[in-house]
């Protein structure tokens, strides 16, 4: 089996901490899921992106450990706004 950098231990952990605090919590489960998969895409030598997207999911983390959260916003762009 592969050993896994300090980084990616601790995108792991984060996945596992962003699983337990959302068990509760319904519908946010495969969306945590959806956005880690598509972030899994990401080089593992883009570690300036890589560090930058942890960063955010651990203040995102924070927010969805309030108990007042009750639902995940996000952005997108449009097909619009890209032309």
């Amino acid at each position: 089996m592969a050993r896994h950098s300090k980084l990616q231990k601790q995108v792991l952990s984060l996945y596992r901490q962003f699983l337990r605090a959302a068990q509760d919590k319904p519908g946010f489960i495969p969306r945590i899921r959806d956005e880690f998969r598509v972030n899994a895409a990401i080089k593992k030598t883009d570690v300036m992106h890589i560090e930058y997207l942890y960063r955010r999911g651990q203040r995102q983390l924070e927010l969805l450990k309030d108990v007042n959260t009750k639902q995940l916003g996000s952005f997108s762009k449009s097909k619009e706004d890209s032309t």
